[in-house]
């Protein structure tokens, strides 16, 4: 029943995005390597709705497992992503509490599911930032999940920064 529903939700908030294509991205990603030729993963498309953002990724040759995922403050992937800087948090929180906490940043973003070939195509709802809040930063996706906790590991446990892409 749950799944039916969620299903249902899914759906919902992917025809009323298809209806408001006017504001979306779509961002190529790219995953990091130890040469300059970053190899491509696919791409995200964010879409505004009236529930948020919704995240359509479309990647492949990631770990599979759960990924933390953020809006990083500046629009580079350049070192390693490191240029991105830190999580988007224009409101000065200093905390990371997750997509659903209003008293944390904004850069944080639902886990992306990576299933056992690679491949992420869950569809993600972001339901406290707008796509005009969203561009020209960065978004980073991290070697391991995120428990949405500065508790025990800072910024989620994620880790390394293994993938990028600029949202314009």
């Amino acid at each position: 029943m749950l799944r039916r529903l969620l299903t249902f939700f899914i759906g919902t908030i992917l025809f009323v995005s298809v209806i408001s294509l006017a504001n979306t991205a779509k961002i190529t990603v790219k995953m990091y390597s130890t040469d300059t030729q970053h190899k491509p993963l696919g791409t995200i498309t964010l879409m505004q709705n009236r529930y948020g953002v919704l995240v359509l990724p479309n990647l492949q040759g990631l770990t599979p497992g759960i990924h933390g995922m953020h809006v990083h403050t500046n629009p580079s992937c350049d070192k390693q992503g490191k240029a991105a800087g830190g999580h988007f948090d224009p409101h000065n929180t200093k905390m990371h509490l997750g997509p659903y906490n209003g008293a944390g940043h904004l850069g944080d973003l639902p886990a992306l599911f990576v299933n056992q070939q690679g491949q992420a195509s869950q569809p993600l709802l972001v339901p406290r930032l707008h796509m005009d809040e969203m561009r020209d930063h960065a978004l980073i996706i991290h070697a391991g999940g995120d428990n949405y906790s500065d508790q025990p590991k800072a910024l989620g446990g994620g880790g390394a920064r293994v993938a990028c892409g600029i949202i314009k």
